[in-house]
């Protein structure tokens, strides 16, 4: 596959992702008994992509997404369940597809990339270090960032109950499929990348590498977990990717959170303008200053 092949397909790749993520969210609102565009669920996947890349432990991203689809006139506790029914529907996926990943391609990735990333946390320790103190600090604000939020949300939690009951399963259902595209498009992504270089590793233990560096971000303490993701990567977390890991790294980066953000951030100004982005990146910044006293 030639460099501008690989592009292609990764281009596709994405739009495979967005377009899937449209569809999951439109049918679990419409479930719910109401209706969103496809523009808006486009918007509002947008915003989410946009937060989860640029905020630590992606706390900000669910909170973007609730504010898109309260933009679209979806009524607040409809808004609620619809992302938790997103998420619930989701993350079995995730897990199922992580376990068949282990099952099939576990054994070969520790064998070819478990020696490396060794090698590379004991010449790295300082950093790995830095990336564990930093995790602790920021699990630690985040909890008591949190906790007054879910005190507030007992009551819209007991008022969405009444939509749980009447939810119907077909969106549940068609989800399934929709959120294996989305993983499946994603992890494929560094994979596609890698067969434009001339002795790609082995697509098994590539594709677990691909999901861990993927999913790690999830747990991982800096926005979109930079620096140990990065670690990981050059690592060989995906396995050797020799004198082209560089650029590799940097083309994934720009598929996996580049677009998301850039579309994110561009849509947001467009719709409540610069000012509006200013004002609310003062306040986060301000929230996030230690009270004084």
């Amino acid at each position: 596959m030639t460099l501008v092949q690989a592009h292609l397909v990764c281009v596709g790749l994405i739009a495979v992702d967005l377009l899937a993520r449209v569809w999951r969210i439109q049918w679990i609102v419409q479930g719910l008994g109401h209706r969103i565009s496809a523009r808006d669920a486009f918007v509002l996947n947008a915003f989410g992509d946009a937060a989860c890349a640029l905020t630590p432990l992606r706390i900000g991203g669910e909170p973007a997404r609730l504010a898109g689809m309260l933009r679209s006139g979806v009524p607040p506790v409809a808004a609620f369940v619809a992302l938790s029914i997103e998420a619930l529907a989701a993350w079995p996926v995730v897990i199922v597809m992580a376990g068949w990943l282990m099952w099939a391609y576990a054994p070969a990735w520790w064998s070819t990339v478990g020696p490396r990333l060794g090698t590379a946390a004991e010449h790295a320790w300082p950093w790995v270090l830095l990336v564990g103190v930093v995790s602790v600090l920021a699990w630690s604000y985040t909890r008591r960032l949190t906790s007054p939020l879910g005190r507030q949300l007992r009551r819209p939690v007991r008022r969405a109950l009444v939509y749980w009951r009447r939810m119907p399963r077909w969106p549940l259902i068609a989800s399934i499929p929709l959120s294996a595209l989305n993983v499946a498009s994603r992890v494929a992504i560094l994979p596609v990348l890698a067969l434009a270089i001339p002795e790609p590793p082995a697509l098994g233990p590539m594709l677990i590498g691909s999901f861990a560096l993927l999913y790690s971000q999830l747990l991982l303490p800096t926005p979109s977990g930079a620096g140990a993701v990065e670690l990981g990567f050059l690592g060989g977390a995906a396995g050797d990717l020799g004198e082209h890991q560089g650029w590799l790294l940097l083309a994934w980066r720009m598929y996996t959170n580049g677009i998301g953000v850039v579309l994110g951030i561009w849509l947001a100004a467009q719709i409540y303008g610069w000012p509006a982005l200013r004002r609310l990146v003062r306040r986060g910044a301000d929230l996030s200053e230690p009270a004084s006293g």
